[in-house]
């Protein structure tokens, strides 16, 4: 217990420090201790992080990889602007991938190549920061769990919250029984999420690699409503809201609750709001059951705003002895059994823009980076390591595996595989374009 309490006050003050006095870094200075990025797709959330990487102590992002010219020389410019020296821009991951003095590679380029890239960096010797969802299928991240282990090498996945210091208090009092047993778990993402229309086959752009873009996918002509973002709504290149922004909350709720993966599976559904091109649901239930008698459910509405508790997502724990909400960002409350507040507790860093795109918050963001940059240093442990990530991935992924079978999954609780659903489990893993197969 006393080594978690020290380990949540050093990372309070790391936040603060890292804004306020970042000379109070130990490492500040170190050439030694310099780790030198490259970003694989840096448009809108790929942007972000670039940014606040480059803010970091002795951290250079030195390496923009994407494949837009007009991304690159946007995300160039921004770079250039924080740390006065220009990073190389390059198309093709591959490449990036050959330079040697790259540490580690940072990836949110679209989630269909996720999985395959950190496997690419891991077999050439990066450490990998990967955004959610880890993994576009189940089977991408199983095996991007034995990469890490193979390689030996760091993946640390974008589950943020993993590194918010109230979050972290909050889960330490949920372990310590403020709320007593804790049996069931809520969580919610609202947006209000315009129509996509219906896209019409034109040229590429002459800036878009769509080729490389489409990687590992099986080929689709190009639309004009596909690139850079309403490929979420596509299965052949996105997962949905419920990966989209429901890992988040998937993800605090599992640790809450203390489980790994789902005895039983169920969700309902549709493309309810428009009609359009958009293929996932824009409105979804996802229910799980655990062995340890527990369950969870999360409910995503991506075109009604109409918040939950006040805000447009967060969780509610239920427990025996109250219950507890934490709003989406680094906040919570504590309830007794007569719904009367005993413990409000707010972040002493910022309040959280919850359903932006880019997402949290520098401050709060900025948090789950240095994590990782301080364990690839060695001097601390990944907050959000893929043997986290891919369990919290894969909840979701089996969210949308029930929603497009129809059906109830019931799975083993020892590793989430699907039981006598040989139409499920046609889902647990993707066709790949021939050339473009991952592999172990």
């Amino acid at each position: 217990m006393t080594n978690r309490r020290q380990f949540l006050k050093q990372t309070t003050l790391a936040g603060a420090g890292l804004f306020i006095a970042p000379s109070v870094f130990s490492f500040q200075g170190s050439p030694a201790d310099k780790v030198v990025i490259g970003m694989i797709g840096t448009n809108s959330r790929g942007l972000a992080l670039s940014t606040m990487l480059a803010k970091l102590p002795n951290v250079e992002v030195a390496y923009i990889c994407d494949v837009d010219d007009n991304v690159i020389a946007k995300t160039q410019a921004e770079i250039e602007k924080i740390s006065g020296k220009k990073p190389q821009g390059i198309k093709d991951l591959r490449k990036l991938l050959e330079i040697k003095d790259v540490d580690a590679v940072v990836i949110a380029a679209p989630d269909h190549w996720h999985a395959p890239a950190a496997m690419l960096a891991l077999k050439a010797g990066k450490n990998v920061y990967v955004e959610k969802p880890c993994a576009h299928n189940p089977a991408e991240g199983e095996m991007l769990v034995a990469g890490a282990a193979k390689y030996n090498k760091l993946v640390q996945m974008g589950s943020q919250r993993r590194s918010f210091p109230k979050v972290m208090e909050a889960m330490q009092a949920l372990h310590d029984g403020a709320i007593g047993r804790v049996y069931f778990a809520k969580g919610w993402y609202a947006n209000g999420r315009k129509p996509i229309g219906v896209g019409k086959v034109v040229p590429v752009p002459a800036t878009l690699d769509f080729e490389l873009w489409q990687g590992p996918a099986p080929r689709k002509p190009y639309k004009d409503n596909l690139v850079h973002y309403n490929w979420h709504w596509f299965w052949n290149w996105g997962t949905g809201e419920a990966l989209n922004n429901g890992t988040h909350e998937i993800d605090v709720m599992r640790w809450g609750l203390g489980v790994d993966y789902p005895t039983k599976v169920v969700s309902g559904g549709g493309r309810f709001a428009y009609k359009d091109d958009w293929e996932t649901p824009d409105t979804q239930t996802i229910t799980f059951e655990f062995a340890n008698n527990t369950a969870m459910t999360w409910e995503g509405r991506s075109c009604n705003n109409f918040p939950v508790e006040g805000v447009g997502r967060g969780v509610i724990f239920y427990g025996e002895k109250g219950t507890m909400v934490i709003p989406g960002g680094d906040d919570y409350k504590i309830y007794d059994p007569e719904n009367k507040i005993v413990k409000e507790v707010k972040t002493d860093l910022q309040q959280a823009d919850m359903v932006n795109t880019m997402g949290m918050g520098e401050r709060l963001d900025s948090m789950h980076l240095l994590n990782f940059v301080e364990s690839v240093r060695g001097k601390a442990k990944l907050n959000a390591p893929i043997s986290e990530g891919h369990k919290s991935t894969l909840l979701p992924q089996l969210g949308n595996i029930a929603y497009r079978t129809g059906g109830t999954l019931y799975c083993d609780p020892s590793n989430g595989h699907i039981k006598d659903n040989p139409k499920a489990l046609q889902l647990w893993k993707r066709e790949y374009q021939k050339g473009w197969e991952m592999t172990l």
